[in-house]
């Protein structure tokens, strides 16, 4: 199948198209959990018939060859999330078809020192403890929920007394990574039983067609919808009287237009009045716990911080903007050169969404000393760096502003001891960097026995939506299992990182945040490694193993993976 450029649709097609999801948004929360898992199912092979093509197509939109590592991201960001999400999403519905609700052992569910709750839902399976040894992750509720209500609560539309009244939603997807707007699509559908129009940013609308591909199962039974065009065309579907509520991923600047107007103050009755959910974006903090680490680990962690920034040309809203390091840690100045290192071995990326150049030029006047580490040309960003930035400038643009390119800032942070210095850090991501989104924190195992419960007590205090330890928070989107949103407290008057969350596969009521944790170093290294030589065919064989897990791919993948 090849890419299909996308036309701008008429008010008469997305008049037809809403109109149509409302004629079936009854019948949908009707859709028994066999039938829904028959079409899930439907929607796998289909998705995963169309992976080859799909990606050629990002690759080719970005730049890049199928033959070059980088090609991993496509792999993974776009169909290997995405058929991961559907193939949980089967398997959290088999639960419920068997048991009533997702099954959670009550020794999963455990008591914080706060008195907090925290479920672990990761790994679930035989294959997650194979594929991530040695990961996990968990889900922190809200304060003051019970064991019981965790309990009772879960996969709330799917018991009796859930509203037999169907929604319709729109979903306004993302410009950077292919599966998001899929995935925020069945969120939507399959958790909170909405009807959808997934509308397309026209920065990737040539990725739609391979998307409808994938779903036709539920294009076919009318319960989604494509859309396409430029700002027109979500203005026209958000204030449709057909469309009940929204979810956006992307800037907190167009979702303030969206919500109150353009130019207008945020403030009195806002001009949408619907429900809206959002995703968008943070300064994305890695807090880099001080202690001392071997030659190899420096390297490790420097690639991972590195990977963190280039991924996707550095056009993420979880993409690593801000290293808060002690300023008395002796490996401070080696942790950064060699961080420096990575990137100027990294390739550098064109710089494919609209506006990266405008951004860049805003860091560097700002930051006249920023160290371009390599030569950049038109339409490249070169990897920049601003390190030593003073932690007590607070209206410093990296501290308040997300730098939508390849810019990663880093600021000093003094204390007295590593313990001091660790509740100073984490006070200055709570208070002084913009958005909740996300956050990284590195330590070292023999530190991390050193600070005891100090360690615990700081991931409990961070006000993140999702929190990677030891690897980038993003695999918190990646597992589905775990949550991906902003930090529950924002308002539309303050949306920073937005309102609500996605994923969450087993459907927990009033989740706060995941915390994601891993080895702080391993063998071999993560194929979403920029430093993995062979990532494209790691990757590869990760999306058919996600279509159809077994030993025999994953030992492929096992094999490819020391290839690098």
């Amino acid at each position: 199948m090849e890419a299909v450029i996308a036309r701008t649709n008429t008010q008469e097609e997305m008049d037809r198209m809403v109109s149509d999801l409302r004629a079936k948004k009854d019948e949908w929360v009707s859709v028994g959990v066999p039938e829904r898992i028959e079409l899930l199912r439907e929607c796998m092979a289909r998705t995963h018939s169309v992976a080859e093509a799909w990606v050629t197509a990002a690759c080719q939109a970005k730049g890049l060859s199928m033959d070059e590592p980088a090609a991993a991201e496509e792999w993974l960001g776009g169909p290997a999330t995405t058929l991961r999400n559907l193939r949980v999403m089967i398997e959290v519905l088999g639960e419920i078809r068997k048991h009533g609700k997702p099954r959670i052992a009550p020794e999963a569910i455990r008591t914080l020192k706060s008195g907090q709750l925290a479920v672990d839902v990761f790994p679930r399976n035989f294959w997650d403890k194979l594929v991530y040894k040695g990961f996990s992750g968990e889900v922190l509720v809200e304060p003051g929920v019970t064991r019981e209500e965790i309990q009772r609560t879960l996969a709330a539309n799917y018991q009796e007394d859930a509203p037999k009244k169907g929604k319709v939603a729109l979903v306004l997807g993302a410009g950077n990574v292919a599966s998001i707007g899929p995935m925020d699509l069945l969120y939507k559908l399959f958790v909170e039983n909405r009807v959808c129009v997934l509308k397309w940013n026209p920065v990737n609308d040539y990725l739609g067609p391979f998307v409808d591909q994938g779903l036709q199962p539920l294009l076919e039974r009318g319960f989604v919808r494509s859309a396409y065009g430029a700002a027109d065309v979500g203005e026209y579907l958000v204030h449709h009287e057909g469309i009940d509520e929204v979810h956006i991923t992307g800037s907190d600047r167009v979702h303030d237009i969206i919500v109150w107007g353009k130019g207008k103050e945020k403030t009195g009755t806002p001009r949408l009045e619907k429900r809206i959910t959002s995703e968008l974006g943070c300064v994305s903090p890695v807090i880099v716990v001080p202690g001392y680490w071997s030659r190899k680990e420096l390297d490790f962690q420097a690639a991972n911080v590195a990977t963190m920034v280039t991924n996707n040309a550095s056009f993420n809203c979880n993409a690593a903007k801000v290293l808060v390091t002690w300023k008395g840690w002796p490996q401070r100045e080696a942790f950064l050169k060699r961080v420096e290192e990575v990137l100027k071995e990294a390739p550098l990326r064109k710089a494919y969404y609209p506006g990266s150049d405008r951004k860049f030029g805003c860091f560097t006047e700002a930051h006249p000393e920023a160290n371009r580490l390599v030569e950049g040309s038109d339409g490249v960003i070169p990897w920049t760096t601003i390190f030593g930035v003073d932690c007590e400038k607070k209206d410093d643009i990296v501290f308040n502003q997300e730098a939508w390119c390849g810019v990663l800032a880093e600021t000093p942070v003094p204390a007295q001891s590593e313990k001091e210095w660790l509740r100073k850090a984490v006070d200055f991501c709570n208070d002084d960097l913009w958005g909740t989104l996300s956050c990284t924190v590195l330590v070292h195992p023999s530190m991390r026995t050193q600070l005891g419960p100090v360690f615990e007590e700081a991931l409990e205090n961070l006000r993140y939506g999702s929190i990677g330890v030891n690897h980038w928070a993003a695999l918190s989107y990646a597992f589905v299992y775990t949550t991906w949103g902003a930090h529950p407290g924002h308002t539309l008057q303050d949306i920073q990182s937005g309102i609500g969350t996605v994923h969450n596969a087993l459907m927990i009521e009033k989740p706060q945040k995941s915390v994601v944790r891993g080895p702080f170093t391993m063998t071999p290294k993560p194929p979403w490694f920029v430093t993995h030589r062979n990532a494209h065919n790691v990757a590869r064989k990760l999306v058919a193993f996600e279509f159809r897990p077994s030993i025999w791919k994953l030992l492929g993948i096992l094999g490819s993976a020391l290839r690098g």
